[in-house]
């Protein structure tokens, strides 16, 4: 059975504030033009999947464009499955305004990263290794 297409299963999402700030505070940063990628590898054993998070502060605007950047960072996060591993947690912050930005701009704004994201993974599976 597919997911419903507006739907991100609970699963695939970082969702509690004490996984948010690990991966914060351990993860591998990534930075490009308009955010900054945070990438920690988690147990290889779990199979569930990549996971997501997204950060947005309200310096980035309103409510409405919160709203969007986030909407635009999990369609661009659904797009690029081949850079995420099955083991990694992703948390992306938003530095500035996406206003004008399409879906296509933010996919190719972390294509242009994805050696840096690779080469981070790897680091934080290391990190994990080391760790366990």
């Amino acid at each position: 059975m597919s997911e419903p297409r507006g739907r991100f299963p609970a699963a695939q999402r970082v969702r509690k504030r004490p996984e948010f700030q690990q991966i914060q505070g351990t993860g591998r940063r990534v930075s490009t033009p308009h955010f900054v990628l945070l990438v920690k590898a988690r147990d290889p054993e779990d199979l569930g999947g990549a996971r997501l998070g997204i950060t947005v502060s309200r310096k980035v605007g309103n409510a409405v464009v919160r709203n969007r950047a986030k909407r635009l960072i999990r369609e661009a996060f659904r797009a690029t499955r081949s850079l995420w591993p099955r083991d990694a947690d992703l948390v992306v912050i938003v530095k500035r305004p996406t206003a004008d930005a399409k879906l296509k701009d933010v996919i190719a704004e972390w294509m242009a990263r994805d050696k840096a994201i690779d080469r981070s993974i790897r680091e934080s599976r290391k990190d994990w290794q080391r760790g366990h």
